[in-house]
């Protein structure tokens, strides 16, 4: 049966490190500072933003898709500071089949290798799981993208494969997608070994 209206909707979710909330122009100065390190970008879709104003042009273009009901974005807060250090997305969402996928994710390089990633996929994860009743959810990456597949292999997600020739990034480089997913009877499992990293992070 398809499950009309299924999906997320703009909401915060919060953790003991970070808070995901609805992503507006009001972050626009956090992350352009957050954005500032070349290597941050590296391997995100749309070329680096350099100045407020292409910035706020990326946010917009988020919005537009929160407003078609096809995309989730959230500011990444970090509770130490009270400041946006990244952002982070619910895209493709498919109603019929309860799936989604959590990308367009990227942090400040001050946060890497700190609890604020676990906690964030763990929050859109839990949410995604216990409160919309997700069967799959699935996560991408750029398979030159070491870092990031050994992050998402470290949450728990199951390796599927590569999608070559993919997508055409900004440059004109051709990019292979590396695919991993968490499916519902997975999810207990790496629930408990998320509370667990994190107990200890």
């Amino acid at each position: 049966m398809i499950r009309e209206g299924w999906g997320p909707v703009p909401i915060v979710l919060r953790g003991q490190h970070v808070q995901l909330e609805p992503l507006t122009a009001a972050h626009v100065p956090d992350l352009l500072e957050a954005a500032a390190d070349p290597e941050v970008w590296q391997f995100l879709p749309t070329a680096q933003p350099v100045s407020a104003a292409e910035m706020q042009a990326l946010i917009d273009s988020a919005q537009r898709d929160v407003d078609k009901g096809v995309s989730v974005a959230f500011a990444t807060i970090d509770l130490r500071t009270g400041r946006a250090v990244g952002s982070t997305r619910y895209l493709d969402i498919r109603p019929h089949d309860r799936g989604l996928e959590i990308g367009w994710t990227w942090l400040a390089r001050s946060v890497w290798r700190t609890p604020l990633n676990t906690e964030c996929k763990y929050l859109l994860l839990r949410h995604a799981f216990d409160h919309l009743g997700a069967l799959r959810v699935q996560l991408k990456t750029d398979d030159r993208n070491q870092r990031s597949k050994a992050a998402i292999a470290r949450i728990g997600a199951r390796f599927e494969g590569v999608l070559r020739c993919d997508r055409v990034l900004w440059d004109g480089f051709v990019r292979d997608s590396a695919f991993f997913s968490v499916v519902h009877y997975e999810w207990p499992s790496v629930r408990t070994d998320l509370e667990r990293k994190l107990a200890r992070e």
